[in-house]
């Protein structure tokens, strides 16, 4: 039975940085809680990517339901407002069911969009996005960001001047609404969503053993065959398709068009992971009220302290409420 708090389910969210071990944990908790498990990561959507994502086995799957993997196609974008529009319907009927929803991801800004909603901006236009695209391939770095600052300055210094796809949907939102996005923000507000009782828990291991296992996580999809997926999923749908520009997939293109070599490809691979578990770390820092467990998922003692979490929280709820 799902624990309840009066007319209030729980939602359990289960955040860290890549490779800490939210697989191994989301399994554990879904198993002794009746749970199903709810994909907050954004690559993880797409289906035929798989070499270069940490998506559950078969076997895993096949353990607990799961849901949102392998739902959008390649061809497709599927943006943080998209994602919370599939996801909190999924979260509804796991309800209905008397089941415990356990979402888990690292990517920040979807959960942020689910769990806090984001405000109704325009329509994506592909043929604005598409001219941003190539623009940005061949100027400055910096040339997006530059873009965006003219237009919306408080919006600008917010986003990292490499983050394409954001930096393109800021500009985007400012051209389409004739309007600052930060003022739309005032105007509108967001969309959080209602009907749960939210527990964060954290995963924070030592970050040397951390960056050891992404190293190795690296090497295990080129072995894996990641170039040999980015190759055919790039023949499939041309270089234009979203995913490809994730990391990992990334790195595998620029060696494929000759741009680096393999090794050189590995190593951009195992950097890039090691700073984005950096910059989750920082984007889930601040994240309210996160239970953290120090160490990683597939550890028993956190496994057992994570279970006591979920029911400490449900029990000081629960009594509060009554």
């Amino acid at each position: 039975m799902a624990l309840t708090v009066a007319s209030q389910r729980l939602l359990v969210v289960l955040l860290g940085p890549t490779a800490s071990g939210k697989t191994a944990l989301s399994l554990l908790l879904a198993e002794r809680l009746q749970g199903e498990i709810v994909n907050c990561d954004s690559v993880a959507l797409y289906r035929e990517f798989n070499a270069g994502t940490a998506k559950p086995s078969a076997a895993e799957r096949s353990r607990i339901p799961h849901h949102l993997f392998d739902c959008a196609a390649p061809s497709d974008h599927v943006t943080a407002g998209e994602y919370a529009r599939l996801a909190r319907p999924v979260l509804a009927d796991i309800e209905a069911r008397n089941h415990l929803p356990i979402v888990v991801g690292g990517t920040g800004l979807y959960l942020r969009a689910l769990l806090d909603g984001l405000f109704p901006g325009p329509q994506r236009s592909e043929e604005l996005r598409e001219r941003l695209r190539q623009k940005a391939k061949t100027r400055r770095s910096d040339y997006l960001w530059r873009i965006l600052c003219r237009l919306d300055r408080a919006a600008a210094e917010k986003i990292h001047a490499n983050d394409t796809p954001k930096l393109i949907r800021a500009i985007e939102v400012c051209l389409e609404s004739r309007q600052k996005m930060t003022a739309l923000w005032r105007q509108h507000g967001r969309d959080p969503l209602v009907g749960f009782r939210i527990l964060r828990i954290g995963l924070d291991p030592d970050r040397k053993a951390l960056y050891e296992l992404i190293n190795c996580r690296a090497q295990a999809m080129f072995e894996g065959g990641l170039v040999e997926e980015t190759a055919r999923l790039r023949e499939k749908y041309g270089e234009s398709a979203s995913p490809l520009a994730s990391l990992g997939y990334r790195q595998a293109m620029q060696f494929l068009r000759g741009e680096i070599t393999r090794e050189q490809a590995l190593q951009a691979v195992q950097q890039a992971h090691r700073n984005y578990a950096k910059r989750q770390m920082t984007w889930f820092r601040r994240e309210p009220d996160v239970h953290w467990l120090k160490g990683f998922g597939d550890n028993p003692e956190i496994q057992e302290r994570a279970i006591d979490c979920v029911q400490a929280y449900w029990q000081t709820r629960h009594e509060h409420e009554w």
